[in-house]
C-alpha cells in the first residue's frame, strides 16, 4: 500500500475536480494544421481520466500504456510493467486534465502538461509524453510529475447569494512547422531546455519536437521539452519537480 500511495503521488495524475468538455477542446483545437491534432490527444487524455475513475486508476495507466512506458517515481523513471505487478485500484483515483499539449509535425509524438489532484486534496502538475501507435490510437510512453509546494490556500466556501464565476476551459495547442527543403530543421542551441540536461534528449520521427527527461540526486524530476516552429526553437515545457519533505 505505500507503494501504491507514492506512485499516486507521483504518476502525471489528475488536475482539479472538473476538466474542459470534448466539446469546447473541439472548437479550440480543430485548427490545427496536417496530421498534428491536439484535440485528438486531449480527447485521449480526457478518456484517460475518465477511464480512471470508473476503471481504477492503475487499469486505466494499463490500458492507456505503451509498450515500454515509463513511470517517474521517487526513484526515478521506472518500467510501469513491472511497477504494475504490485500496484493495487485506490478506491477513489487521482483526477487530471491537460492545460498544454504541444506536437511534431508529423503527429507522431505529443507532450502535454497539465494539473492534477488526488484523493486528500493535494494539487500538483503532470507531464505525460504521448506517442502514436501503429492502429493510429495515442499511447503515453512517459508519465511524472509532482506536488505543489507549497500548496495553495484552501478556497473559501462560497455563501448563500455569491455570485461565483469559472474559469473557462482553455486548451493550449502548440504544433511544430513542418520542415522543407529550403528550411530544414535546424539544431537546437546549446542552451535550449532540451539541449543543457544530463541525459541526451529524445525526438520526433521528422526531428521537429524534442524533450528531456533529468532524475538528480535528491529525487528532483526534470522535464523540458522544445519544438521547432517558424524557422526557431521554442521551449514549451521546462518543470522541475521538487520532492515533498
Amino acid at each position: 500500500m505505500a507503494l501504491t500511495a507514492l506512485a499516486a503521488m507521483l504518476a502525471a495524475c489528475a488536475s482539479g475536480p472538473r476538466g474542459p468538455s470534448d466539446a469546447v477542446i473541439a472548437r479550440a483545437l480543430q485548427g490545427a494544421p496536417g496530421a498534428a491534432q491536439p484535440s485528438t490527444v486531449v480527447a485521449t487524455e480526457l478518456a484517460f481520466a475518465r477511464a480512471a475513475r470508473e476503471d481504477g486508476q492503475w487499469t486505466a495507466f494499463e490500458a492507456f500504456a505503451a509498450p515500454g512506458a515509463m513511470l517517474h517515481t521517487r526513484s526515478g523513471p521506472r518500467p510501469f510493467a513491472e511497477l504494475r505487478e504490485v500496484l493495487e485500484d485506490p478506491e477513489e483515483a487521482v483526477q487530471w486534465a491537460p492545460r498544454t499539449v504541444v506536437m511534431s509535425c508529423a503527429g507522431d509524438v505529443a507532450v502535454s502538461l497539465g494539473r492534477y489532484r488526488d484523493p486528500e486534496g493535494t494539487v500538483g502538475t503532470f507531464v505525460t509524453v504521448w506517442q502514436r501507435q501503429q492502429d493510429g490510437q495515442y499511447r503515453w510512453i512517459y508519465d511524472g510529475g509532482g506536488p505543489d509546494i507549497p500548496q495553495p490556500a484552501p478556497r473559501s466556501v462560497p455563501e448563500d447569494g455569491d455570485i461565483v464565476v469559472t474559469a473557462m476551459d482553455a486548451v493550449e495547442g502548440l504544433v511544430a512547422s513542418c520542415a522543407r527543403p529550403d528550411a530544414p530543421v535546424a539544431a537546437p542551441p546549446s542552451g535550449s531546455v532540451v539541449a543543457s540536461g544530463e541525459r541526451d534528449p529524445m525526438q520526433s520521427r521528422d526531428g521537429t519536437l524534442r524533450w528531456r527527461i533529468d532524475h538528480l540526486a535528491d529525487g528532483t524530476k526534470l522535464v523540458a521539452a522544445e519544438y521547432w516552429f517558424d524557422g526557431r526553437w521554442i521551449a514549451a515545457i521546462d518543470e522541475r519537480f521538487t520532492p515533498a519533505s
